[in-house]
């Protein structure tokens, strides 16, 4: 809460540890497109709650403990791939979203898989704790398919099995299957099909019984929207090199998708 960032002197940056290009460590520090929308807000608390020596705290989260940690008040914010969708919002709160993803499938090249239809029989991996399941199950049932679930504890894990090849499509968020391409040994080898299941827009996560840090973290969202530096941030993470742990440099070369630019233009918190 506000009163207890006041009070420490300290805010206290849920981040996720492989979430590329949104929350990832690099040499043991959380960088990237979240953590940037974060650190924003960070400036905005010290300049409107006048805390120029403001101490930041990071603590890692995964899809399981993201929201009991916002809602213990452990973590102050969170800044990962969290949709916000109105189910969540019943327990806590999002700022003006500053990300849309498209839920599709990573899957190896050569493997003749496009649509859900491919999938009959076959093993599907998603990651514990996250909205994709839902989406997937939704897609297995219209197609009349009868898949295998299983499930990755983190996206790292996840995409491993495809890779392995014991499930042979992962269902995530585009851009976090467009960051593990880049991470993967050989890049070339997978690639993202079929049909887009699910929009979602990423919001960073609030406890839910603090307005007036909604109104400090909406109020640095809008800042970066209209002075272009969401934008810049974008072309930082997705469509120039960044750096990865052990010292491999990628790029995610992962234009816009017409979902964000929608969101850049009309800003809101809407949750699906």
């Amino acid at each position: 809460s506000v009163q207890k960032i006041k009070d420490k002197g300290t805010v206290v940056i849920g981040h996720r540890e492989s979430s590329i290009p949104h929350s990832y460590l690099l040499d043991g520090k959380p960088v990237g497109y979240s953590m940037d929308v974060c650190a924003a807000i960070v400036e905005t608390l010290k300049k409107d709650l006048n805390l120029p020596n403001l101490k930041v705290e990071y603590k890692a989260v995964t899809s399981s403990t993201r929201i009991p940690e916002i809602q213990a008040g452990n973590i102050d914010m969170e800044c990962g791939t969290t949709t916000n969708s109105v189910k969540r919002q019943e327990q806590v709160a999002f700022s003006i979203n500053h990300y849309v993803t498209e839920v599709r499938m990573a899957v190896k090249k050569g493997s003749n898989i496009k649509s859900i239809a491919d999938l009959n029989g076959k093993s599907v991996v998603t990651t514990q704790g996250t909205t994709s399941d839902k989406y997937i199950k939704q897609g297995e049932k219209e197609a009349q398919v009868n898949v295998t679930n299983v499930f990755g504890k983190d996206h790292a894990d996840s995409f491993a099995q495809v890779e392995a090849g014991s499930a042979v499509a992962f269902f995530m968020d585009d851009n976090i299957l467009a960051g593990l391409i880049a991470n993967a040994k050989v890049p070339a080898d997978f690639e993202i099909v079929g049909p887009v299941l699910s929009t979602e827009p990423y919001g960073i996560m609030l406890n839910k019984g603090d307005a007036e840090m909604k109104k400090l973290a909406d109020k640095a969202v809008m800042e970066m929207i209209k002075s272009g530096a969401m934008e810049k941030a974008y072309k930082k993470w997705f469509q120039s090199p960044i750096q990865l742990t052990g010292g491999k440099t990628t790029n995610l070369n992962w234009p816009m998708n017409e979902s964000l630019k929608k969101a850049i233009a009309e800003p809101s918190d809407k949750g699906i």
